[in-house]
């Protein structure tokens, strides 16, 4: 095993990690249909990846409205919440630990997945240049229905209860996604939020709704134990702000407040190059920041291991590596080859490219 400070234990507010390597929230799209619950196929592959000092699991919508893609799964219903438990206790069996990423989509929904095949929702309604999918093909994201002000606090307390379904379920914390062109982002940002209210126009009113929706979940959970996934340079979604340097620098100083377990953010284009925009400084971003610093993006291994090394964070968020290699830990400390990711089984589908590919071992056997 390397030496390296990424393979050694550290601590993400109360939740200890055996290593500083984590797997990011990657949608698979394999819920039960009927009612969005997550199945023994779910447990069998977080359980393969429970060598990461923490995983994040898939993006889950915090009702029914939040959701914005076929069979993502929730936590807003008992039948999740039992779904979950059974994730958790393979993971824990492991010596792992889990946090849930908790999710309104906004926008980035179509009445397809709506209950009633209501219009999503957004701060305002603007239509994103973006596609979901709806259990058949890829479909563009409608016009959005902008949220009466009435509303807002009914969508707090949608976050606050499945902070408590997470609790009960058994999670180690949560992650509230606030990142990607989703809600929170949408109410952050100045292209996608033209409120005249207490929550649009200037950055403490767009940052108003997160602070809410933060209180409400460190209300349930101890801020310790909860997260923030934010990505301040990313486009994704037809995301936009005039100014992300200055918008989520406030919005990091607010974050500050809580005492939180991380921050975790998205350096660069979400999914694409790393680079960084004119005026963007993500080293003064991450400066901001008084507790655990989380990246994410097209990390390998050399690159993982300077960043922690370096001190410019101190966790490492890996996706797609992860969705190949469920023993990922031990191939990057021993420097060996990943397996290959097989792209026509990322969403949707079976334990075909989600729980079958073979760890080091099992290949060595094979070979």
């Amino acid at each position: 095993m390397s030496d390296a400070k990424l393979f050694a234990p550290a601590r993400a507010g109360a939740i200890e990690l055996k290593n500083r390597i984590v797997m990011a929230p990657l949608t698979r799209n394999r819920a039960r249909p009927e009612d969005d619950a997550p199945i023994e196929l779910h447990a069998e592959y977080y359980g393969q990846r429970a060598g990461a000092g923490l995983i994040i699991t898939e993006a889950s919508q915090i009702s029914p409205q939040g959701k914005g893609y076929a069979w993502t799964p929730g936590i807003h219903s008992d039948a999740q919440v039992e779904g979950w438990k059974k994730v958790i206790d393979a993971v824990h069996a492991k010596d792992g630990k889990i946090v849930i990423q908790l999710w309104h989509v906004g926008r980035i929904s179509h009445p397809v997945l709506q209950p009633g095949g209501a219009d999503p929702v957004a701060p305002s309604a603007i239509a994103a240049n973006s596609k979901t999918f709806d259990g058949t093909q890829f479909v563009d994201t409608p016009s959005p229905r902008a949220l009466e002000r009435h509303e807002i606090p009914g969508i707090v307390e949608d976050y606050r209860k499945a902070a408590e379904n997470a609790k009960e379920a058994g999670f180690d914390g949560i992650e509230v996604h606030a990142a990607n062109g989703y809600l929170i982002d949408q109410f952050l940002r100045d292209g996608s939020n033209k409120r005249s209210d207490q929550y649009g126009g200037s950055i403490e009113n767009r940052t108003r709704f997160l602070k809410e929706v933060m209180d409400a979940v460190v209300a349930v959970w101890g801020a310790d134990r909860v997260g923030v996934r934010l990505s301040p340079f990313s486009n994704a979604n037809d995301i936009a702000d005039s100014n992300p340097q200055e918008t989520f620098s406030h919005a990091i100083r607010l974050l500050n407040g809580y005492g939180l377990a991380y921050l975790h953010l998205v350096e660069g284009q979400t999914g694409g190059p790393r680079d960084i925009p004119e005026g963007g400084d993500l080293a003064a971003l991450y400066a901001l920041f008084e507790g655990a610093k989380m990246g994410n993006n097209g990390y390998d291994r050399d690159l993982a291991i300077n960043a922690v090394h370096s001190e410019a964070i101190d966790l490492v968020a890996f996706g797609r590596p992860f969705i190949s290699n469920p023993d990922l830990v031990d191939r990057l400390a021993s420097a060996s080859p990943l397996n290959a990711l097989d792209p026509e089984t990322l969403y949707g589908g079976g334990e075909k490219g989600y729980t079958d590919y073979p760890t080091l071992a099992e290949s060595s056997v094979a070979a």
